[in-house]
């Protein structure tokens, strides 16, 4: 049966080699890029995947950080730069350590902001499970970004970072993020996200 399942995820991983090359899970306060290019000179859509007011404070650092490095930026056309950001917070929920995004936090919340359907759905997420000896984890926020080419379509750049964010500190936390990111933008590496204390 243990056979079976391992040809099957095999098989899996040989149909969909994108899956095959999915980052291991990075420590929190960790960040990551993986340059398959220089982020190129063209102009950049910066889309949010889930629109929330931390997230939208958050795009606007990013687009102040690309239009330094020389590109035009924007909400749409040329190459497009998808920001992923969750919020995870084990501390807040009171029973069953139940994970929340920034949506349902009140103080980056508000009115008519879309939360994200299930924080551990998407690849190099947080889970949101805690082993069962680990006391309890500080809130932590979880940026990741991916440029995809407007001419290929293909993925040219992936970058992801994490920081645990206690009361207020998200915004800091994700500036921070932000900023260790785009300082060493167009090589693949490993490091320190330069989170806030």
């Amino acid at each position: 049966m243990r056979a079976t399942i391992f040809v099957a995820a095999l098989g899996l991983l040989a149909a969909h080699p994108a899956l095959a090359q999915l980052p291991p899970q990075l420590a929190i306060g960790q960040f990551e890029i993986k340059a398959y290019e220089k982020i190129p000179k063209a102009k950049v859509a910066v889309q949010l995947t889930q629109d929330t007011a931390l997230g939208r404070e958050l795009r606007g650092k990013v687009m102040e950080r690309i239009a330094k490095r020389g590109n035009e930026v924007g909400f749409s056309g040329g190459n497009v730069l998808r920001m992923d950001l969750a919020y995870l917070d084990l501390l807040s929920s009171g029973s069953g350590g139940g994970g929340t995004t920034s949506s349902s936090t009140p103080s980056f919340g508000s009115p008519g902001d879309n939360p994200r359907p299930g924080i551990g759905t998407f690849p190099g997420s947080i889970s949101s499970k805690a082993p069962p000896d680990s006391g309890p984890r500080a809130p932590t926020l979880r940026l990741t970004f991916t440029l995809y080419s407007i001419e290929s379509g293909k993925v040219i750049w992936v970058a992801t970072g994490s920081c645990a964010s206690v009361g207020g500190m998200a915004p800091r936390a994700g500036e921070a993020i932000i900023n260790t990111i785009f300082d060493n933008a167009d090589k693949s590496l490993v490091g320190d996200a330069g989170c806030p204390l």
